[in-house]
């Protein structure tokens, strides 16, 4: 089962593992967001040193705020002590 914790704003938090091309694994609280699915938001420079591989540049997505742009990265992430692969990681532009 997967434990979080909400924060002063209701925000609710909980930990994930990046897994790096290299196998190092990084964990990090995450932000559920319900209103962007099937994807994590990453920044870019921590995609590209996880060594995470870019599959798509420039990608438009919608976003609460509108459109907006986005490169996306393959990389693998462990949640609740499950590896996934392929997870598709948005990093964006600007």
């Amino acid at each position: 089962m997967i434990e979080g914790k909400f924060s002063n704003k209701g925000e609710l938090f909980f930990e994930i593992d990046f897994v790096a091309a290299d196998g190092l694994i990084i964990t990090v609280d995450a932000l559920l967001d319900t209103g962007f699915t099937d994807w994590l938001a990453i920044n870019t420079q921590d995609a590209v040193s996880l060594g995470w591989q870019l599959v798509d540049s420039e990608e438009t997505r919608l976003t609460a705020r509108g459109e907006a742009q986005f490169n996306i990265y393959a990389g693998t992430v462990r949640l609740d002590g499950q590896q996934y692969y392929s997870v598709k990681g948005n990093s964006r532009l600007g």
